[in-house]
């Protein structure tokens, strides 16, 4: 099982190291460099996300001396870093970090004229870390609103239509206060199928949706009654919002070059490897059963490597602690200690090295560690029935630890079985 791991652990980090964003945006400013200043303009450098720090050294090399520029990450990638303001909010629930790091953007996007130039660079989770309620709500409202989503099942683009939908940034905020600057962002993808108006909810591009759209993807989830009044209210009464100044959006890195790489890697490792899927997403036990049907389907005579990427969700239905890779992990251990043949294993992680809220990136799951679970006293099925697949791993030892990676493009998984 030990070089099993390794290899495995080898092809995550083949994932990690191809998202390297600042390789990723050097690549991408030889095709679409900065566009000139015009007279007495000044260049204002924005970075948004779990990316924005490495995004931001790389940027200004390219942009030596701006006349501002702003980071807005998570916690786990805050780095001081010369030559730009860094701030953090929190991440995947905002608080009032998340609501002094909007303040700030605000602030820094109102100084700019139309002389000036505005330069964004966007990676996932910018959609927490940086909040400004839309008027009338507040910062608990969204906690409110944001807590019920990550519980609800919706996937990512849902959620981000309705966030988008409550907030003064997202969905082509950023561009309406930058606005009358001309504005050039630099996107890193964290979403599967590379929908710009999903990536940190769109801050320089158009909504997912409006606000008609979000009330029913709230009230089919069933927690439209369970919201804040002044959602309700927003969401019912408010007018949409105009439309959005003209934008210049470039995307750099995505979930599918970080699953070439794991390939390429594999290859070099001995694996034949099959990509079997770039959209593993909604529910995690739907997802779990399409990863059994690929491992059923393939030979046991021959070495098995199957690649997937993509973005699970969790229905929560306990308290426990842990996150959508560990939960996936944690079901594969349940359904293949009985289900598989052979020396396997599975690994799940997300590329930012961050699961849920944890300090894993996610987890594996072998033949034992189901009954590995169990013999440290602990009750597997009863701690995943209370989402608490955290616990559940770290007493099987099967976390995937690695710390804040400074990227973001969603999740990877993958299947390794020995011949016979």
């Amino acid at each position: 099982m030990t070089s099993l791991l390794q290899d495995a652990t080898a092809l995550f980090d083949a994932a990690v190291a191809r998202a390297n964003p600042q390789m990723a945006l050097r690549q991408a400013l030889q095709s679409s460099p900065v566009q000139p200043l015009d007279a007495d303009g000044r260049h204002f450098l924005l970075a948004l996300g779990k990316a924005a720090v490495p995004m931001m050294r790389e940027m200004l090399t390219h942009v030596p001396n701006p006349h501002r520029a702003l980071v807005i990450t998570n916690p786990e990638n805050l780095t001081e870093l010369t030559g730009a303001q860094v701030l953090a909010g929190s991440h995947p629930v905002p608080d009032q970090e998340s609501a002094n790091a909007g303040a700030a953007v605000i602030d820094f996007l109102a100084q700019t004229t139309a002389r000036d130039r505005v330069t964004v660079l966007v990676s996932g989770g910018g959609s927490a870390l940086m909040v400004a309620p839309a008027a009338g709500l507040t910062l608990a409202d969204k906690a409110q609103v944001g807590q019920a989503l990550l519980a609800s099942g919706l996937d990512i683009n849902e959620m981000n239509l309705v966030r988008q939908q409550l907030s003064e940034l997202k969905g082509g905020g950023v561009l309406r206060h930058a606005a009358p600057a001309p504005v050039q962002a630099y996107i890193l993808s964290d979403v599967i199928g590379d929908d710009l108006r999903a990536i940190a909810s769109g801050p320089t591009v158009s909504a997912l949706g409006d606000r008609t759209a979000a009330r029913a993807i709230l009230q089919q989830a069933g927690i439209w009654e369970g919201l804040p009044t002044s959602v309700q209210t927003h969401l019912t009464t408010t007018p949409n919002a105009p439309p959005l100044p003209e934008v210049q959006n470039t995307l750099i890195g995505s979930n599918r070059h970080s699953l070439a790489a794991m390939m390429d890697h594999a290859r070099i490792l001995g694996w034949q490897p099959e990509l079997v899927s770039d959209h593993l997403v909604g529910d995690v036990a739907a997802a779990v059963e399409e990863i059994l049907q690929a491992v059923k389907a393939a030979s046991a005579d021959q070495p098995l490597a199957l690649i997937f990427g993509g973005e699970t969700t969790v229905r929560l239905e306990g308290d426990g602690r842990g996150g959508r890779n560990q939960e996936l992990a944690l079901r594969l251990a349940q359904r293949g200690a009985t289900e598989l043949s052979g020396d396997w294993l599975f690994l799940s992680g997300g590329t930012d090295g961050r699961d849920g809220p944890t300090e894993a990136a996610g987890a594996f799951a072998s033949p034992t560690t189901w009954t590995d679970i169990a013999k440290t006293g602990a009750d597997p099925k009863a701690l995943l029935a209370n989402n608490d697949s955290y616990a559940a791993l770290k007493a099987a030892k099967a976390l995937l630890v690695c710390g804040g990676t400074g990227t973001n493009v969603a999740d990877v998984q993958v299947f390794l079985r020995r011949a016979g």
